[in-house]
């Protein structure tokens, strides 16, 4: 079993939104006594009024590729001075899952994360919330900026309406085509056979992007043996999941998860 005490964490975000969205979880985390980094994917370092400003015509954004994205972090976490734990969501989810893959993480939580290719999403939901991001018959040199319309669908279904312009308002960015589809390529993979760090993935009962069946799924993809592979569904979360009122009760969950993994590592470490 691979269990560690590491007091770094590494925020990675998902498609569609800033990194922003990491403010109040890192917040809680240096509270909490954590060294916190949650660095934007390459050519997002801005607000999303700035991001949104060079829509569609940001054309490094725009053809950057899901494997950019990937050695991007790599080189962020390997540049610390220790395995860091690692937390993801959604897009960020499936690159937690790949840091824990490539044993480059002491820990990994994959919030309502998108599954590693292997795990076809079929759920309808799915589909309906990210069909138009792949940018079929659309220009691969123009970003994809998400709708208000299909952002209330895909993220911030059951808010009130004024919290959903709240959310997008500050949050929803432009995406690369590129990334999204490379989701469904190599770049995506893991193995499901190898020994992992410990794993957490959560999945909120109301998220339409990434339904708990999807997440239910790409957890039991993964074979059993000595690895800490553990699964949580969070009643009410959609896929805002880090920006609902009860985010810090996720947070609460994921920070004595944590505390159980360093104390697991400490006994083993003992005997």
């Amino acid at each position: 079993m691979k269990t560690s005490s590491s007091r770094h964490i590494v925020f990675i975000t998902g498609a569609f939104v800033s990194h922003h969205c990491w403010d109040e979880w890192q917040t809680y985390f240096q509270r909490k006594g954590y060294t916190t980094l949650a660095p934007p994917w390459p050519y997002k370092d801005g607000t999303a009024a700035e991001l949104r400003a060079r829509q569609p015509n940001d054309v490094d954004l725009a053809t950057m590729t899901l494997t950019q994205v990937i050695d991007h972090y790599v080189a962020v976490i390997t540049s610390l001075p220790e395995k860091p734990i690692v937390i993801g969501h959604s897009t960020g989810g499936l690159l937690t899952q790949i840091m824990v893959n490539r044993d480059l993480a002491a820990a990994g939580v994959a919030i309502h994360s998108l599954p590693p290719l292997g795990v076809i999403p079929y759920e309808f939901s799915f589909l309906r919330g990210s069909w138009k991001s792949l940018g079929l018959f659309t220009p691969l040199e123009e970003t994809y900026l998400m709708r208000f319309e299909d952002f209330q669908y895909a993220f911030v279904n059951g808010m009130p309406l004024e919290e959903q312009k709240a959310a997008y308002d500050a949050f929803v960015i432009p995406e690369s085509k590129t990334v999204v589809r490379g989701a469904l390529t190599d770049a995506a993979k893991v193995d499901f056979e190898k020994p992992h760090a410990p794993l957490l993935f959560t999945a909120g009962s109301t998220d339409h992007l990434i339904p708990t069946h999807l997440n239910k799924r790409n957890v039991e993809a993964y074979e059993e043996n000595d690895s800490v592979l553990d699964f949580k569904e969070f009643s009410g979360r959609n896929h805002f999941v880090l920006g609902q009122p009860t985010w810090q009760e996720d947070a609460d969950y994921i920070l004595e998860w944590l505390d159980t993994v360093a104390v697991t590592s400490k006994v083993s470490q003992a005997t």
